[in-house]
């Protein structure tokens, strides 16, 4: 089969690998990106990102540099080697080692090697650029799908964003709450490295397209509807990152949280089904998404009474 990406185009982008000899491997699994692995002869490895179509939309991608400039000196977020904005273009160094799987989560020796990078990022002290209010991010995003000019009456989203706003005000978290966030805590963005390594073992999170200020516990909700462990699961990851403080109010607020990234990826769904040329289901994988949150809807209702 024909790479889409060549040598050629490699070396256009990164003229100082024009002597080199290197592999490219295409990365399947992304949905918003072409992903393309270039590991050079003499060692170093690359990651070529090359932007979906109009994901200018909804993602700011001045603002994803400086999340990893920011993050890089935690030493568990791929270091930036090139933008190119005007070619809609990122190169970052390849974090070698095992993407997680949702059931990867149900290990238990995994446990604290999994919440140990979304601590060490909530708790840096770092201030990224990008505020990431999620019922705010919600409510843009069904202005981007509104602005396609697509009608999809099979979903109640106005209704639904109502309901979002009252949860927003009940769990009315203060601005000054909001901490450093990834906003994308899917398996696959979790990069279980050698334990030999440069990365001596610990997981590492990639993909910081959507990174902000935010609550931390949207970002543990946003984990939590990705992966979808038990109940009792959550419980125990929520006790190592909180190591037993205020666990309950952690739990009702991740609780609390968990209809908005559904949403959130709901919408960005749709948009995405209307925009991108990636050969993806999104209609379906937005549809499940919203009637996750709408099953969370009727949980907070039944067990907080809200």
């Amino acid at each position: 089969m024909t790479m889409a990406f060549t040598y050629e185009d490699c070396v256009k982008l990164m003229p100082e690998l024009k002597c080199s000899s290197f592999d490219i491997t295409e990365l399947k699994g992304g949905i918003t990106n072409r992903l393309y692995r270039v590991k050079e002869d003499k060692g170093r490895d690359y990651v070529f990102r090359f932007y979906g179509s109009k994901t200018e939309l909804f993602i700011d991608r001045d603002m994803e540099m400086e999340n990893l400039r920011l993050l890089s000196p935690l030493g568990i977020t791929p270091k930036l080697i090139n933008y190119f904005p005007e070619k809609k273009v990122t190169i970052v160094e390849f974090i070698p080692g095992y993407a997680l799987k949702n059931e990867d989560f149900l290990k238990e020796n995994l446990w604290e090697r999994i919440i140990s990078p979304i601590r060490a990022v909530h708790h840096s002290g770092i201030h990224l650029a990008y505020f990431f209010n999620p019922i705010e991010e919600i409510k843009r995003l069904f202005r981007i799908l509104e602005g396609i000019n697509t009608q999809y009456p099979e979903f109640d989203i106005r209704g639904t964003i109502k309901v979002l706003e009252k949860i927003s005000e009940v769990a009315d978290v203060h601005v000054s709450e909001y901490v450093p966030c990834h906003n994308d805590l899917l398996a696959d963005n979790f990069i279980c490295t050698e334990e030999l390594g440069p990365w001596n073992g610990a997981i590492c999170l990639i993909d910081w397209e959507y990174g902000g200020m935010a609550p931390p516990w949207y970002d543990l909700a946003d984990m939590f509807q990705e992966i979808l462990v038990p109940r009792e699961v959550e419980g125990q990851l929520l006790a190592l990152y909180e190591k037993e403080i205020e666990i309950e109010r952690s739990r009702y607020l991740t609780d609390l949280f968990k209809p908005f990234p559904d949403i959130y990826w709901f919408l960005w769904s749709l948009i995405q089904h209307n925009i991108s040329k990636i050969d993806f289901d999104y209609y379906q994988y937005g549809k499940v998404k919203y009637d996750n949150a709408q099953n969370n809807i009727i949980f907070i209702w039944d067990h907080y009474g809200l």
